[in-house]
C-alpha cells in the first residue's frame, strides 16, 4: 500500500524477519543461560512495563473506534479506500499495533529473567512469533478497512490483561486480582467475534481482497484450539483437584497443614534466593 511507503519497519521485511529469529532464540537459550543462576525479581520495572501497555492498548481502542465512527465504517465488509482521512487514521493507530507486537516480546523476556520457565508455552511462543510477521503484512497491504476489527477487540482485553499484571506486580494488590480467568474467557470470545465479523465480508464481499479473510479465519481458529486447550489445562483441572482434596476429607485436612508448612518453608527459602 503506497500509503505506508517509507514508514518505520515497514519499508522492508528484514528487520521484523531478525527479530523474529532473534526472539525465537532467545526463547531457546534464555532458559539455558538462566539455569544457573538466581531469578530476577524484575518487580519495579513489570509494574511500569505493565503500565505502558496498558496506557498504549487504550489509546489504540479509543483512536481505533473513533476512526472507525468517524469513517462510517461498515461492519460487514470495509475496503480499504472508502473511508477518507478516517483510512489514514486508521492505518497510523495500526501501525503502533503493529508496533506493540514487537513490544510484547518483552513478556516472554521477563518471563526468562524471572525463571518462569512454566509460562512458556507453545501457546505463548507461537501467538508472540507470528502476530508480528502477520502484522507486517497486514500493514504493507490491507493496513486499514476490515483490518480494524480485531485489533480493536484485541487492544480492549489488553487493557484488561496488562492492568491485571502490572498490579499483580505488587504483592499487596494480589489478593483483590480475581479477573485472569475471565481474560482468557474474553480472548476466547474476541476470536469468535472475529470469525463472524471476518466470515461476513466472505458472504457480502466488498473490495477488500478475500485471500486475507481466509486467512485471518485460519489463524483465529488456531488461537481458539491452543487458548481452549490453555483453559482446560489451567482452569478445568485445579477445579477437579480441589475437588478431589475436598472429598479426601480428614486425610486432606491433616496434609492441610505439612503441606502449608512445607510450602511456607520454601516459599521463605526462595525469597532468600531472589534478588528481590
Amino acid at each position: 500500500d503506497p500509503r505506508v511507503k517509507g514508514w518505520l519497519l515497514l519499508e522492508n521485511y528484514t528487520p521484523t524477519f531478525i527479530f523474529s529469529v532473534l526472539y525465537l532464540l532467545i526463547v531457546w537459550l534464555g532458559p539455558k543461560y538462566m539455569r544457573n543462576k538466581q531469578p530476577f525479581s524484575c518487580r519495579g520495572v513489570l509494574v511500569v512495563y505493565n503500565l505502558g501497555l496498558t496506557l498504549l492498548s487504550l489509546y489504540m481502542f479509543y483512536e481505533l473506534v473513533t476512526g472507525v465512527w468517524e469513517g462510517g465504517y461498515n461492519f460487514f465488509c470495509q475496503d480499504t479506500h472508502s473511508g477518507g482521512e478516517a483510512d489514514m487514521k486508521i492505518i497510523r493507530v495500526l501501525w503502533w499495533y503493529y508496533f506493540s507486537k514487537l513490544i510484547e516480546f518483552m513478556d516472554t523476556f521477563f518471563f526468562i529473567l524471572r525463571k518462569n520457565n512454566h509460562q512458556i508455552t507453545v501457546l505463548h511462543v507461537y501467538h508472540h512469533a507470528t502476530m508480528l510477521n502477520i502484522w507486517w503484512f497486514v500493514m504493507n497491504w490491507v493496513p486499514c478497512g476490515h483490518s480494524y476489527f480485531g485489533a480493536t477487540l484485541n487492544s480492549f482485553i489488553h487493557v484488561l490483561m496488562y492492568s491485571y499484571y502490572g498490579l499483580s506486580a505488587i504483592p499487596a494488590m494480589r489478593p483483590y486480582l480475581w479477573w485472569k480467568k475471565y481474560i482468557t474467557q474474553g480472548q476466547l470470545i474476541q476470536f469468535v467475534l472475529t470469525i463472524f465479523q471476518t466470515s461476513c465480508g466472505v458472504v457480502w464481499p466488498c473490495a477488500f481482497p478475500m485471500g486475507w479473510l481466509y486467512f485471518q479465519i485460519s489463524y483465529m481458529i488456531s488461537l481458539i484450539i491452543l487458548f481452549t486447550n490453555f483453559y482446560i489445562q489451567t482452569y478445568n483441572k485445579k477445579s477437579s483437584s480441589r475437588r478431589k482434596e475436598y472429598q479426601n476429607g480428614s486425610a486432606a485436612t491433616v496434609n492441610g497443614y505439612t503441606n502449608s508448612f512445607s510450602s511456607l518453608e520454601n516459599n521463605v527459602k526462595q525469597r532468600k534466593q531472589r534478588k528481590d
